[in-house]
């Protein structure tokens, strides 16, 4: 007779709770540290962008192109700021 497998809930034996917890916690979702880190780049990006084009529509250099760019870079920038907050949430 083989003894009953280990409750779900229960790391196997020979390994600490703590690294269970980390690799149940990767397996229900995958990459969430690399995407984390791809949105904080993407997000710094814009957030540079914008100030670039908002600086030059305060100066009034070449308006008729910054102001369209800076609606970009912000777009960017909610964008992020709402993928950042789905990934928060699950």
């Amino acid at each position: 007779m083989t003894p009953d497998p280990a409750p779900r809930d229960q790391p196997p034996q020979g390994m600490s709770t703590e690294k269970y917890a980390r690799l149940k916690a990767e397996a229900q979702a995958p990459y969430r540290g690399l995407r984390k880190f791809i949105y904080g780049a993407v997000g710094a990006s814009g957030a540079i962008g914008a100030v670039t084009f908002f600086t030059q529509l305060l100066a009034g250099r070449d308006v008729g192109n910054a102001l369209p760019n800076l609606g970009v870079q912000l777009g960017v920038i909610a964008v992020v700021v709402v993928l950042f907050r789905l990934e928060k949430k699950d």
